[in-house]
């Protein structure tokens, strides 16, 4: 207690020493207060938002000149510049004007307080919205909680955000070679980049990541069903060109072989005509914790912004990959067969093998393009016009372990084919952007088309069988299908494997589907208080399957609706909202009728349908200081396919799925200098109606752990001879999972984890320097999905970035 308080006293007496304050009231052009505007002193790390009212006040001001950056979604930035003398500066009345940023990110120096947290984005709702106002939860991952953490890859800047858990590491194989993750009970694949389509059969660079958006629930009203799943979606937002010159260099080496060189560059190309050009880069190398296994990757990430005029304004991103790896060996469990270990004990497996060489390796290039136009049309009305490319691609070697259950001991057997994949992707979206009054009531409006086709092209070669091995290292070339014992040797070497899939066949298949959307939201404001979010999308699918043939085809209309309300008890600080959402797959005819009385026909279906209610609080206290969301939810999919109880030879419409829990996420920032993030999730799950008895009355195995929680703190000195030290200390973990669970197959459980993580650093005007601990306690823990993978030992990192 003695130190609590002469920590306290130490802390007052700094602030006291720079007591300096300024002041003022934020209005737009009507004189309407605007709430949640962010306040910056230029260059320094002081900040804060208007409350209700429009009242912002800035306390510890060094003395001075100085600029306030006064910003908002959906209005022009402005730069203020004051003089700081003894006692408090009133600047007044700051009225911010209407601007072409509605759905373009302003980046600013300086910073916020809570630094962890970010409550407004014009990409979650395709409207300027803050969190507080929106009837839908999504959590944001800001591009200082990665830098505190020394995040390097993707799967670590997610365990941030609660509710979310890994599945599967990214494979690099075609097609779905991304990561995926659990999110309220379902599997997701990141697939948006700023809004649009962005592909990618690898990981995600963090180098480029300006946040990561993750949407809770089904979200296709908006999106469509393309880059969203029913438990959500994620959404990369890129960093993008900003007024002014700067940039910064940064080297990370760790543990395994990490070594991460990053370059962040801005500039003018013309002040006069208003074009700023930004560039992003990094070049990684990584080795595995096992006896094999290695990624490395180059990436490069041009931006551009145009201000034509003050109506109408271009942007372009860029993102450009070249990564090879290769893919991590998973233990795929029998899903038909019970298994022979029913944990990890009796499997006895030897983490730190690989089970294959580096010589096995896969390249992932991946190109993602936007380019986006604004046009101010009125005062009330922005026309905003998207355009995406994404192009990723599969080369090399591709194998799996999976448990045939043909052996007396547990045994996994090796296949491997080799990959020679593409898909493309094109999305053209036309938005309109309208805030005005309709009577006395205000409506935030988005109008939108949009049109999205993807084509895959496979060469890939079949699979060969290629060894068998135990999971202590055993292994054998004994051909599973055969009666005889064999004893081949098969070498993890490119020419062994070459010579096996010699006699495999290639493939040689071009499949594509196109989607035109028409979609509307409005935000409606009935009071200052009370306010409803109601959203439809009319969807219309053309599958053109294999274009080879025609038999594959089909199409399917869909309607999506969406509706919200929210209401604030106190005004600009506690919201309590409800939602119901949409979300959808499309259905493929199928194939019915006995063939024994004449020949099958196709039957059409309806798409499934996924179904969100959740209501839950939302606050935003102490002047954004404590951000708090709290939501239950309940999902229900149904339409699915089954095959009909009373003919084999026939399918309907009738299987349900159920996923209910409630999630929480803390955002805080108690005193100056100290940061904290903390999550909470619990999650019910299961298959009420199915056909297939496998999974019926059983938990959903893309449903991850039950139970997901994570927690950082970072504090940095704000004050004093030690200003700029801190450190960081933080955790995550979650309930145990099951790895399989059928009804013919024993339950095969992964035991719970907590894993430790902390971190030191030092902070400068121009540099930052950081130490960082995963894993302290060197927990040995897996993660699966059918599958068993083990995670990363102890790891250390160091860090070092110039800022200039």
């Amino acid at each position: 207690m003695k130190h609590f308080v002469a920590f306290i006293l130490f802390f007052s007496m700094g602030c006291y020493a720079q007591a300096q304050k300024v002041k003022g009231v934020i209005t737009d052009n009507a004189q309407n207060a605007l709430v949640g505007v962010s306040v910056m002193i230029k260059n320094h790390e002081i900040g804060t938002q208007s409350d209700e009212k429009g009242y912002f006040e800035l306390s510890g001001v060094p003395e001075g000149e100085h600029v306030l950056l006064v910003s908002s979604v959906g209005f022009k930035t402005k730069e203020l510049p004051f003089q700081a003398i003894k006692g408090s500066v009133d600047l007044k009345g700051i009225i911010l004007f209407e601007g072409d940023e509605i759905l373009r990110e302003v980046v600013v120096s300086g910073e916020r307080d809570n630094k962890f947290s970010r409550n407004e984005t014009a990409y979650v709702s395709k409207l300027p919205i803050r969190d507080f106002e929106n009837t839908q939860v999504y959590s944001t991952i800001t591009n200082y909680l990665l830098q505190s953490q020394i995040v390097t890859n993707f799967d670590d800047a997610l365990k941030n955000a609660a509710g979310v858990d890994n599945l599967w590491t990214s494979t690099g194989r075609g097609g779905d070679g991304a990561g995926y993750f659990t999110l309220r009970g379902f599997s997701v694949q990141p697939k948006l980049v700023n809004g649009l389509p962005g592909l990618t059969n690898g990981t995600i660079n963090p180098a480029n990541i300006e946040r990561i958006e993750v949407l809770k629930g089904p979200s296709a009203t908006l999106f469509g069903n393309a880059v969203s799943a029913y438990g959500g979606l994620i959404n990369v937002v890129t960093k993008k060109p900003y007024i002014g010159t700067g940039g910064a260099l940064s080297f990370t080496t760790g543990s395994y072989g990490l070594n991460q060189l990053t370059a962040d560059f801005n500039t003018p190309l013309s002040k006069e005509k208003q074009i700023y050009f930004r560039l992003n880069t990094s070049y990684a190398t990584q080795q595995s914790f096992q006896d094999a296994g290695f990624r490395k990757s180059f990436f490069i990430a041009p931006s551009l912004s145009y201000q034509v005029n003050n109506r109408l304004s271009f942007s372009f991103y860029g993102e450009i990959t070249q990564a090879e790896q290769t893919n991590p060996m998973f233990l795929f469990l029998n899903r038909a067969a019970p298994t022979k270990a029913k944990n990890l004990e009796e499997l006895g497996y030897n983490n730190k093998l690989s089970f294959t060489s580096n010589d096995l390796s896969l390249k992932n290039p991946t190109q993602n393009y936007r380019v986006e136009m604004d046009y101010k049309l009125s005062d009330r009305w922005q026309s905003q016009t998207l355009v995406s490319k994404s192009n990723t691609s599969t080369k090399g070697y591709y194998s799996y372990l999976y448990d045939l259950g043909v052996f007396d001991t547990v045994t996994f057997t090796r296949f491997v084919n080799k990959q020679n994949a593409s898909t493309q992707t094109g999305d053209i979206q036309q938005n309109f952007i309208g805030d005005l009054k309709l009577g006395a009531l205000r409506n935030r409006v988005v109008i939108g088309l949009d049109y999205f086709t993807a084509t895959a092209i496979s060469n890939n070669s079949g699979y060969a069988f290629y060894g068998n091995v135990t999971p202590q290292g055993g292994a054998n070339g004994d051909y599973p299908y055969t009666a005889a014992v064999e004893d081949t040797a098969y070498p993890l070497s490119t020419s062994g494997v070459d010579a096996a899939l010699s006699t495999q066949p290639v493939g040689n298949s071009k499949t594509q589907y196109e989607t035109f959307s028409v979609y509307a939201s409005d935000v409606i404001n009935f009071t200052r208080r009370l306010s409803g979010m109601v959203g439809l999308r009319l969807d219309r699918f053309n599958n053109r399957g294999d274009l080879d043939t025609s038999d594959d085809d089909y199409n399917q209309t869909t309607l999506s609706p969406k509706f919200g309300l929210l209401y604030q008890p106190v005004l600009g600080q506690v919201s309590v909202f409800a939602n119901y959402q949409n979300g959808f797959t499309n259905v493929a005819p199928a194939l019915v009728g006995n063939p024994d009385e004449g020949p099958q026909t196709f039957k059409s279906f309806k798409p499934e349908q996924a179904n969100q209610l959740e209501f839950g609080i939302k606050t935003n206290l102490m002047k954004n200081k404590l951000n708090l969301t709290l939501s239950y939810y309940d999902i229900k999919v149904k339409n699915q396919v089954i095959t009909d109880p009373t003919s084999i030879f026939n399918k309907i419409q009738g299987g349900e799925v159920y996923s209910r829990g409630f999630e929480v996420e803390l955002n805080a920032n108690p005193v100056k200098g100290l940061n904290i993030r903390a999550g909470y999730s619990n999650n019910d799950s299961e298959t009420t109606k199915s056909d297939n008895e496998e999974i019926l009355n059983r938990r959903s195995l893309d449903a991850g752990a039950k139970t997901l929680y994570n927690f950082w703190a970072n504090y940095e000195l704000p004050v004093g001879k030690l200003e700029g030290f801190g450190f960081g200390l933080g955790f995550n973990g979650s309930s145990e999972r099951f790895a399989i669970n059928y009804a013919s197959t024993n339950e095969f459980i992964l035991p719970a984890y907590t894993i430790a993580n902390a971190s030191l650093f030092y902070r400068a005007s121009n540099y930052h320097i950081g130490l960082k601990l995963n894993n302290a306690f060197n927990k040995e823990y897996y993660k699966g999905w059918t599958t068993i993978t083990p995670q990363t030992p102890r790891a250390i990192l160091a860090n070092i970035t110039y800022n200039f």
